[in-house]
């Protein structure tokens, strides 16, 4: 369902690109492009200055907090299964766009952005793993290496939990000011955001011409094929190591599903997923404690599918992915989705996508023009994190013996 602010960037978009393709093929650098480009690069200046802060503080909080709700036993074992989840789908997601990309490569016309966005040196596995623990956090941050902020941010977070409770919650309601301060200024970003959308749209439209709706078309595809394949994983892992059968999980998970691609929102899904525990032989009490946490922390086919993005855009950009980049992107995906929940689509779709690009050395340059059409992306996202979440809430809440009758 879109709402006004998407139908603006869409508006936005499909002007740009409309305007910038009339110029496409004839090596247009008039009044127009010269002021396109710098505002564009402004807009995306002022967007991505939010990001180290705000993850690095959302990220700190998050853990904090997940630290303070795992004393019971069925929220220990939920988190596990959340932490080993996020791992294992962030890597598929992004093995599952090679694939796709393999199948059916971008679209030739891409080529010509590698021209105009210039592609950064990517890391190798060896200066991924000798920078994998910061020496000095501040230069760290400084040069938005997000791979070692993020390995901080965790250590930092799991440290509050084990000082005295109210210095530790002191600490950390600081640090949801500071996110909370970061996201009044996404805000005002964001409010101007057509324009900016506008004039990198424009400046893409020169680049490839009407190539570009066919690039996006294509990468929203390979965004939702990926969602349905972690949605598909759930459903397995559910009738196997849930033991919850095939058909009796689908029926039951059937009304969450249709809730949260109506709605787009897994909080708005989640009194449709606790009514359906009895049919998955949970009991009330221990889904009333695993689905509050897993629309508060986790998100896996978003996880997946933000991978996916990074990896849509290396191969757009020619940016080569070694095992370190991929690994790298892969756990920084699955480390700042906990932080990110509960943000509005449009903030969080940059916040936890750029940091994954930084890792593994990939522009962000197009991130705002695939912000604009994200909504259908995520309408197959929403669907994933629900049954994602149903699938932890059988497996760590079902009792031995309750198999499907």
């Amino acid at each position: 369902m879109l709402n006004m602010p998407a139908i603006r960037l869409l508006i936005a978009l499909t002007v740009g690109l409309s305007a910038g393709s009339l110029f496409a093929g004839t090596n247009y650098e008039g009044p127009l492009l010269s002021v396109a480009r710098p505002i564009g690069k402004l807009w995306l200046d002022a967007l991505t200055m939010t990001v180290v802060p705000l993850v690095t503080a959302l990220l700190i909080a998050g853990v904090f907090e997940a630290g303070q709700s795992g004393g019971n036993a069925i929220a220990r074992r939920a988190m596990a299964w959340f932490a080993g989840l996020l791992v294992v789908v962030s890597l598929l997601g992004g093995l599952v766009a090679l694939g796709l990309l393999q199948l059916s490569p971008i679209p030739d016309q891409a080529a010509r952005l590698t021209a105009a966005v210039a592609a950064p040196v990517p890391m190798t596995t060896g200066a991924w793993t000798d920078n994998i623990i910061p020496a000095n956090i501040v230069k760290a941050a400084a040069d938005t290496a997000m791979v070692p902020l993020v390995v901080f941010a965790l250590l930092f977070g799991f440290a509050l939990t084990r000082i005295d409770r109210d210095h530790g919650e002191n600490i950390a309601r600081m640090f949801r000011g500071i996110a909370e301060t970061m996201l009044v200024i996404v805000g005002w970003v964001l409010w101007i955001a057509p324009i900016g959308v506008l004039a990198l749209a424009f400046g893409v439209g020169v680049a490839l011409g009407a190539g570009a709706a066919g690039i996006l078309l294509h990468y929203v595809i390979v965004i939702i094929l990926v969602c349905l394949t972690i949605a598909t994983m759930m459903h397995i892992l559910a009738a196997t190591l849930g033991l919850a059968g095939v058909i009796k999980f689908a029926r039951a998970v059937i009304p969450a599903q249709a809730v949260a691609m109506s709605t787009q929102s897994s909080l708005a899904s989640l009194p449709v997923m606790l009514s359906a525990a009895p049919a998955l032989r949970v009991d009330t009490a221990s889904a009333g404690i695993i689905l509050p946490l897993a629309v508060s922390l986790f998100r896996a086919a978003s996880a997946a599918a933000n991978v996916a993005v990074a990896v849509y855009l290396a191969q757009l950009h020619g940016v080569p992915i070694t095992t370190g980049t991929f690994i790298a992107g892969a756990l920084v995906a699955a480390a700042v989705s906990v932080g990110a929940v509960g943000l509005p689509a449009q903030v969080s779709f940059f916040a936890v996508i750029a940091p994954v690009c930084v890792a593994m050395g990939v522009p962000v340059t197009l991130l705002p023009l695939l912000l604009a059409i994200e909504t259908l992306p995520d309408v197959f996202r929403t669907l994933g994190n629900v049954t994602a979440d149903l699938t932890v809430m059988r497996l760590a809440g079902h009792k031995p013996g309750n198999h499907p009758t």
